[in-house]
């Protein structure tokens, strides 16, 4: 096997203008060619033959210049101006119907407001739900659906409601009785 020095005489000239021709900056070149040389010297014994060396050097030059150049991408400030991106009218719709479901919610009677609050905004199957409430199964899906049939029609008395002919909500706006 080939000593550092060896492999620093024979191939740091060499290393040079290679990582010079990528560069284009020979003080950054000189510093880079010095962490390929370190490289080398922590691993050399993992070489296995020296007639490999050759390409294991350029292998570790080429991977210290990408390392070089991934951590150097050049950053690019965004203007404190910039405006943030609107929401989408139908997201905005829904986000605002959800902030108007919290008073109706608490309206429910509690049977249907604790099987909504438990499947709808817990995330609770309504396995889970029939277990924790200890009523059947076909019971805690007919809570749910009722619950859920009593917000509907408390919603539809307090907005109006722009569907498109998917059914799929497009926009909706209060009427004035509205307590939302």
């Amino acid at each position: 096997m080939q000593t550092i020095e060896k492999i620093w005489q024979e191939y740091h000239s060499k290393l040079f203008r290679f990582v010079n021709r990528q560069l284009g900056d020979s003080s950054l070149s000189d510093d880079i060619v010095q962490d390929i040389m370190i490289k080398i010297n922590s691993k050399i014994d993992t070489l296995q033959s020296d007639q490999k060396l050759p390409g294991w050097i350029y292998q570790i030059a080429r991977n210290t210049l990408i390392d070089y150049y991934r951590s150097n991408k050049p950053q690019i400030e965004l203007p404190q101006n910039l405006a943030s991106p609107e929401l989408d009218p139908v997201q905005e719709a829904r986000r605002e119907i959800g902030e108007c479901l919290d008073p109706f919610i608490k309206n429910l009677p509690t049977r249907y407001r604790e099987a909504i609050t438990l499947s709808e905004m817990e995330g609770l199957t309504q396995k889970e739900l029939a277990s924790q409430q200890n009523i059947s199964l076909s019971g805690a899906k007919s809570r749910v659906q009722r619950g859920r049939k009593l917000l509907k029609e408390m919603l539809m008395e307090c907005c109006h409601f722009e569907m498109d002919h998917r059914q799929r909500l497009v926009d909706f706006h209060k009427k004035r009785e509205c307590a939302c």
